[in-house]
């Protein structure tokens, strides 16, 4: 199948750090490329490289090699600058410890992606709602995270990923930890993204309700891609 022109495309990445006196090579020359709606999982082992390869998807790390494309932009070569911009506009970020700001409300949350673009407030305001009515906590807009239950505090991450309509989502186990019930709330959530949005969502997973519902499973095994 050809890849949709807004697609991610890694070729040939790797990555090493140092640790201690050693250097340990995370990712040994993955290569992948995620279409436009589909929905990739990564499996494998804690410290198979899973979230390595996630801060390479997400922009926010650097290989050390290779070359990764993003809706037809070649990242090598550009400057932080361009990085950041890129990020903001086209990357949505999910993580397993929800990453929202405490003492900011639900709205603020959300809305913060789109402050950062420049959205004028009336559509600020326009956006923000309609996502978190796409996953159900619009009654919850002025409250505080720490009132809200683990499954509620992940949809809002879900609403603030989404908010900015991104072309790439990457989740880091995003049903980890939640019952069944609201874990398959987040799953078909990430499916609609994916396959009504027609975004990229790419996710680390060790949950098989997760995994199962996924266009394609990728297990990394020692950096490199079985």
């Amino acid at each position: 199948m050809n890849p949709e022109p807004c697609t991610l495309r890694l070729a040939g990445l790797r990555k090493s750090y140092r640790v201690g006196e050693a250097s340990v090579e995370a990712l040994k020359g993955v290569s992948l490329d995620v279409s436009s709606g589909e929905m990739v999982a990564l499996t494998g082992p804690s410290g198979s490289g899973k979230s390595t390869l996630l801060n390479l998807c997400g922009l926010i790390d650097a290989p050390d090699a290779g070359s990764r494309e993003l809706c037809g932009t070649a990242i090598n070569g550009l400057d932080e600058i361009g990085l950041t911009g890129l990020r903001r506009e086209k990357v949505g970020f999910i993580f397993q410890g929800f990453n929202l700001v405490p003492v900011m409300t639900v709205f603020d949350n959300v809305e913060y992606p789109l402050m950062l673009l420049g959205v004028p407030p009336a559509a600020r305001r326009e956006q923000v709602m309609t996502a978190l009515q796409r996953v159900g906590l619009e009654a919850f807009a002025a409250r505080l995270p720490d009132a809200l239950s683990g499954g509620q505090r992940q949809r809002v991450a879900i609403a603030r990923a989404l908010v900015k309509s991104p072309v790439l989502v990457i989740a880091d186990e995003p049903t980890a930890n939640l019952d069944s019930t609201t874990a398959r709330q987040i799953v078909d959530l990430l499916h609609e993204l994916a396959h009504e949005r027609n975004a990229s969502v790419v996710v680390a997973t060790h949950d098989e309700r997760m995994s199962s519902h996924c266009d394609r499973v990728l297990h990394l095994m020692d950096g490199e891609l079985q």
